[in-house]
């Protein structure tokens, strides 16, 4: 447990701070790390995303993100997690909306700001020979960002979700849903409810494993949507080359307003 708590405090020692829209969804679990021999995984990368909207700052463009990372540690059948994005960069082509009020122009055409930072856990169901794993995960996204910028909302959000995994010869489903009860900068509406998913199959050819990655999230029928609390979704096609060494790069697309029209997201990690 000592591991742990010092696990922790290294990850929330990254944080900058000032003080989240969602701007990109929920990264779906890495089941990898309930594997045998595996401990602790660490991975960064960065993305590039065309026709990407602000929903605060009214403007869309092209996203930049640069260190997003990802970093685990496994002790039994609880995985430990933390992650996020270190600097986004919006480089604006277009308006479509007048920019909430507190948010300030950007006179050269181009936001900055640190992204999100998230701690989860996850917590093993069922054991290793089960047909069907099954995990519980749950966590917090922090916030990160500065609200005048207008990527992102300063607000707190809580997510949980159950897992689940199965695995035939070298192909692997796994799918993943839950709640997501996120702040917004409404005070007459302070926090929505969510549906956050992720899907995902692949096949694992030796040192290559295509794989094929839906995820999102989706506002309930009740209400409309809260801005800054959009439905997002994306469409992932990529590939995982190495072993304990390994780059990940997927070609991505978004079928919702608020997602990126296409892009590319790449990372490189080592597993221990």
């Amino acid at each position: 447990m000592m591991r742990g708590a010092v696990f922790l405090i290294a990850a929330l020692a990254l944080l900058p701070a000032p003080a989240s829209a969602q701007l990109r969804p929920l990264e779906p679990f890495e089941w990898r790390m309930f594997e045998q021999g595996r401990e602790v995984s660490v991975q960064v990368g960065g993305g590039w995303l065309r026709d990407q909207r602000a929903s605060l700052a009214g403007t869309e463009g092209t996203l930049w993100e640069a260190g997003n990372f990802r970093a685990f540690w496994r002790t039994g059948r609880v995985v430990l997690e933390a992650g996020g994005t270190v600097h986004r960069r919006l480089e604006e082509d277009g308006i479509f909306a007048l920019p909430e009020p507190d948010v300030q122009p950007a006179d050269d055409g181009v936001r900055r700001d640190a992204g999100d930072y998230r701690v989860l856990t996850a917590v093993r169901l069922t054991n290793e020979r089960a047909p069907v794993a099954a995990a519980l995960r749950f966590g917090a996204r922090l916030p990160t960002t500065d609200n005048t910028v207008g990527l992102d909302r300063d607000a707190t959000d809580f997510f949980a979700t159950a897992a689940g995994r199965a695995a035939r010869g070298r192909m692997a489903l796994q799918a993943e849903a839950g709640v997501g009860i996120f702040g917004t900068r409404e005070r007459a509406f302070e926090q929505d409810d969510l549906l956050v998913y992720a899907l995902r199959a692949e096949y694992d050819a030796g040192p290559v494993i295509p794989m094929l990655t839906v995820v999102g999230q989706q506002v309930g029928s009740g209400h409309r949507e809260i801005r800054g609390n959009e439905s997002l979704g994306e469409v992932r096609l990529g590939a995982r080359v190495g072993g304990r060494r390994w780059l990940l790069a997927e070609l991505v697309a978004g079928y919702t307003d608020f997602s990126p029209g296409f892009g590319v997201l790449v990372s490189a990690g080592m597993d221990w």
